[in-house]
């Protein structure tokens, strides 16, 4: 079931973002991170896939700056499609909120990329660490 999240949500949200092997949080970003998604969580949406009882997967875009915020699917239930299902919704409310495209980084080489460059998304640059910009039309 995919639905918006809750307050209730947010400690799994936090179990599943963790989980992940790549794109882990540094520790010297977990406090932008935490704050960002403290404002999305008051003033935007957190879409979740909940599956056995519990959240599996999450997607939340920034509608302040046109960027995805967050895409991450607990391990165990990577390539299953809960990704293609739950980016679409985070787009929408980038849409929503006036943007006519959507941007992102991730990292080189990993599985995150693969996804974003079979699903349509073009890259536009590199940052200076290397994480690969992404930009799709809404």
């Amino acid at each position: 079931m995919i639905r918006k999240a809750t307050d209730a949500d947010r400690a799994r949200i936090y179990d599943v973002r963790m989980a992940v092997r790549e794109n882990q949080l540094s520790d010297s970003s977990r406090a932008k991170v935490d704050e960002t998604a403290d404002w999305i969580f008051r003033n935007a949406a957190f879409w979740v896939w909940e599956e056995a009882g519990t959240v599996q997967g999450f997607a939340v875009a920034d509608p302040r700056d046109g960027t995805i915020f967050g895409l991450f699917i607990h391990p165990d239930y990577e390539g299953r499609g809960l990704a293609r299902a739950l980016l679409p919704l985070a787009c929408e409310d980038l849409r929503a909120a006036g943007f006519s495209a959507a941007t992102l980084t991730t990292g080189a080489g990993t599985r995150a990329e693969r996804f974003y460059r079979i699903n349509g998304w073009e890259e536009t640059g590199r940052q200076d660490d290397g994480q690969v910009i992404f930009r799709k039309p809404l």
